[in-house]
């Protein structure tokens, strides 16, 4: 079953990468664009058919390697 971790820095976190980025829209004249955050996106492919069982291990994983709790959050998704 794939699985797919979303991780994003948490509100009030700086994002010197999203602030880049909205920088060079505005230079290329993109209007409008107020806020941009950059994040990562990590597609596990694990050998369980079980939904539950697979979002438990990606939780896991997250907590123990994946993911720096202190300044990111996550979502996890069973993708078909």
């Amino acid at each position: 079953m794939k699985i797919v971790i979303d991780v994003f820095l948490k509100s009030g976190i700086l994002d010197p990468q999203g602030k880049a980025t909205e920088h060079a829209l505005a230079v290329l004249g993109f209007e409008g664009v107020e806020e941009v955050r950059i994040g990562k996106q990590i597609v596990l492919n694990l050998a369980t058919k079980d939904a539950q069982e697979a979002i438990s291990q990606a939780d896991a994983m997250a907590k123990k390697l994946l993911v720096n709790e202190v300044i990111e959050d996550y979502t996890i998704e069973p993708i078909q």
